[in-house]
């Protein structure tokens, strides 16, 4: 039994999508939970997040190491006439306070050459006399997952994506149950939720297509229903030149365009803004300020910092509020995937 994903995409970048994966990651972990992180954006903003430079370094500079350390090095075989290589996890330090356990399949710079290879196999799962390799090739990244997460006993795996629609987040969206969207309250990031619908449609469409034509698969390929269970509203800090209706001018239209778009809801009655839509606004992630880079210089997460990272007075406060704004936004996310208590 495969175990589910669940894949932070939208095609417009810049709306915390990276930073909402980490955290959510560690709340999850801080939960009791299994969690496995994989970072299929070629920018490996999640792998900078988690790990320090010289732990960097050393991950890109052994490809030719076994086992494999990177989400490339483990697919990279393919693009010659080998096959996946198992993943070895790189596990996160765990404060005493996890009951949980958090590991990471660390992304890569390099992954975006990978891209082609992904193109150019994709009619072939429909037109090849042989087609083992395209599908090999085409279910990679989620056959590297479900490894990982079998290692480890996983009962989640978060992944991160790049802001785009390429070849790359094709397949990584075959291999993911779940969706969360994560927005800004932007024009771009209503846009993108219109382009995100029908992308999302026609991948389901043509995976269905390619598995139907394959009759009898000799291995396991995902399902890749891609199910839409919310969205995420970054919530921008205010400034005097950008006053509260102009935020709201936009963050009131999401609602709408994700019912429309995500859920094929042509019909209506749309709620007029997120507060009123329940069922499928997960959360506002509100602007941490000074929090982040404190957190980010930390190498933790905002409800992990202490008083020792400089989390004292206001700071302090706002590190049990995020705390508390995760954990609930966890809470929904487990309620609307069906996992079991930790």
């Amino acid at each position: 039994m495969s175990v589910p994903v669940l894949t932070f995409f939208n095609n417009k970048g810049g709306v915390g999508k990276t930073s909402l994966v980490y955290h959510l990651a560690w709340m999850l972990a801080d939960m009791g939970y299994q969690v496995l992180a994989c970072d299929l954006d070629p920018q490996a903003n999640l792998t900078a997040a988690f790990l320090e430079e010289d732990q960097l370094e050393a991950l890109w500079h052994s490809e030719n190491e076994a086992p494999a350390k990177t989400i490339l090095q483990c697919v990279q075989p393919l693009t010659r006439v080998g096959d996946i290589r198992e993943p070895m996890l790189t596990p996160i330090p765990e404060p005493s306070l996890i009951p949980g356990c958090l590991a990471l399949i660390p992304g890569d710079l390099a992954l975006a050459g990978f891209e082609d290879t992904l193109s150019s196999e994709w009619p072939n799962a429909l037109g090849s006399s042989e087609l083992y390799r395209p599908f090999r090739i085409l279910t990679a990244f989620s056959t590297v997952m479900q490894s990982g997460a079998s290692q480890m006993d996983a009962d989640v795996i978060l992944a991160d994506v790049g802001p785009n629609l390429g070849a790359i987040n094709r397949s990584a969206l075959i291999a993911t149950d779940y969706i969360v969207v994560p927005l800004g309250a932007d024009l771009f990031s209503l846009q993108g939720l219109r382009n995100l619908g029908p992308t999302l449609n026609g991948w389901r469409q043509d995976w269905q297509q390619r598995k139907n034509y394959w009759k009898e698969p000799e291995i396991s390929l995902p399902n890749g229903e891609m199910e839409p269970v919310g969205y995420v509203v970054q919530q921008h800090s205010v400034r005097l030149n950008r006053p509260v209706r102009a935020y709201d001018k936009w963050v009131n239209r999401m609602p709408e365009e994700y019912a429309r778009n995500l859920l094929d809801d042509q019909q209506g009655p749309y709620p007029a803004k997120p507060t009123e839509d329940p069922e499928h606004a997960l959360a506002t992630v509100k602007h941490y300020r000074s929090l982040v880079p404190m957190a980010q210089e930390a190498r933790k997460p905002i409800f992990h910092l202490t008083p020792a990272d400089g989390a004292i007075g206001s700071h302090a406060a706002a590190t049990n509020d995020a705390r508390q704004d995760f954990r609930a936004l966890a809470q929904k996310i487990i309620e609307r995937i069906g996992l079991r208590e930790a």
